[in-house]
């Protein structure tokens, strides 16, 4: 190689010398420095995310402690059942036609499945649930609807009232 670059003209040696620094860089550019500044922004929106769910959560967490003192008074707990809790709550969060099926487990405790239901308008029921009418989940699970939107799941709970 040291041999045929000898036997160059000086105006071919520049511009091999040249090329080959070209190529160089643009080898370190695509093959190191493209990758990394790739994953680098991927981590750093990744950071963004965790962040603004970390605020989010802190959020209600703050508003969960405000509450938590003064709300185990101020439960209204009604003598309905939980059939009758669940059915009531259930249609005033336009849920009712996502709910697939509720047996009640005990005297305080029902069960309620439901099919691609809306996880931000579940979690606002459980949450209607819980600051007015003392019903908590004790047990449940959650799976990705099938060829549902994103955002929809199933899930089945299991709830009791806490007196």
């Amino acid at each position: 190689m040291k041999d045929w670059f000898e036997t160059l003209a000086p105006r071919e040696r520049i511009m091999v010398a040249v090329c080959a620094v070209v190529v160089v860089f643009a080898v370190l550019w695509f093959l190191i420095w493209t990758p990394l500044d790739n994953r680098h922004n991927a981590m750093r929106e990744n950071v963004g995310d965790w962040e603004s769910g970390l605020a989010t959560l802190q959020r209600v967490a703050e508003l969960r402690g405000s509450g938590a003192a003064g709300r185990q008074s101020n439960v209204p707990i009604s003598n309905q059942t939980p059939v009758v809790v669940v059915d009531t709550t259930l249609r005033a969060r336009n849920l009712l036609s996502a709910m697939r099926r509720s047996q009640p487990t005990t005297s305080t405790g029902i069960r309620v499945e439901f099919e691609d239901v809306a996880f931000d308008s579940l979690v606002l029921w459980l949450g209607d649930l819980s600051s007015r009418h003392a019903m908590h989940v004790q047990a449940g699970s959650l799976s990705v609807a099938a060829r549902a939107e994103p955002g929809r799941v199933n899930a089945t709970l299991t709830l009791e009232r806490q007196r």
